[in-house]
């Protein structure tokens, strides 16, 4: 079976990585052109593009995706199958080419959310679990008929990186299983609408924006763990504080909670070596953070070298 691989970043790597290990015909990979990166701003292309060169993948990289150049290639390729992992929405003429389709493995346990950013909102929301779907693409975005699905647990202090890392093997594994089950055509598809019907409630996953990443302290310290958490370590929780007079960001990454010193109004604990907020239901320990212009670093260390006063700008 002829399959063409579709990604970008290093999420889809360890799909591409599983394929390749299984013995799959992989006769192209589709990802995006080179960007400026880094002080030099050289062009640089991405991890999905490193790893096809690596292996002596065929490579195209369209800038349009409707290009009849771009189409006439891919379809030069006469791939039986296209797997999608981590890229951008695809015309109808790219997805649909294929005589078995397009899948694509999405970071949730669908139809729970969908969108682009489904890792950060489970944990945002305090989900004890999540996990990868693969499903056939359609028209509207992530709705397609699900093929398979694989769980995984969410920690209680786990972030984004450690959740993003795991489902990133756990979902290479699902693709490699897809793939088989497609091959001996061993599956039994499931419409994701007859699932909507059996849930509580619909969560989805909008893209992330700095309204969101900014955070509101009168929230129950144990939603603004999680909410620091699911923003952790990219795209990150931030909050406004005044150092002498000045309005600085200040990015988070870690924390913990307690009910200690609890407060009406928001505002900065602070001891010799621990730094946190309170509100009417305890207080959110800071573990690690950033203040704009300076280094990442644990509480500890920042407090070594703060020699001004500090509060919220609220």
């Amino acid at each position: 079976m002829k399959i063409v691989f579709i990604g970008t970043p290093e999420f889809a790597v360890a799909s591409l990585e599983a394929l390749i290990a299984a013995g799959e015909d992989i006769v192209g990979v589709i990802t995006a052109p080179d960007k400026p990166a880094g002080r030099g701003k050289k062009l640089q292309g991405s991890a999905v593009k490193l790893c096809a060169v690596e292996h002596d993948l065929t490579l195209l990289q369209p800038t349009n995706l409707k290009d009849l150049d771009f189409l006439g290639a891919l379809k030069a390729l006469n791939a039986d199958l296209q797997i999608v992992v981590a890229f951008r929405m695809m015309p109808e003429a790219v997805w649909n080419m294929p005589k078995l389709g397009t899948f694509n493995l999405h970071g949730s346990l669908l139809p729970q959310y969908r969108g682009a950013a489904p890792i950060n909102w489970a944990i945002m929301n305090g989900e004890k679990e999540t996990g990868v779907t693969t499903f056939f693409l359609k028209h509207e975005i992530d709705t397609g008929s699900i093929i398979d699905q694989e769980k995984a647990a969410i920690g209680s202090d786990e972030n984004v990186g450690d959740v993003y890392t795991r489902l990133m093997h756990i979902g290479a594994s699902l693709v490699v299983r897809t793939v088989g089950r497609i091959k001996e055509d061993n599956y039994t598809l499931t419409n994701q609408e007859d699932l909507l019907t059996q849930l509580p409630a619909v969560k989805d996953a909008p893209k992330l924006n700095k309204e969101i990443c900014n955070i509101d302290w009168n929230q129950p310290i144990e939603q603004l763990h999680n909410h620091i958490r699911g923003l952790s370590p990219y795209p990150c929780a931030f909050t406004s504080v005044l150092v002498d007079d000045s309005v600085l960001k200040l990015k988070l990454y870690s924390s913990s909670i307690s009910k200690e010193f609890e407060s009406k109004q928001p505002k900065i604990v602070l001891e010799k070596k621990r730094l946190g907020v309170s509100n009417s239901s305890g207080t959110i320990w800071i573990n690690e953070l950033q203040l704009e212009g300076k280094k990442r670093m644990d509480t500890a260390s920042f407090l070594a070298g703060l020699k001004s006063k500090i509060t919220l700008n609220l």
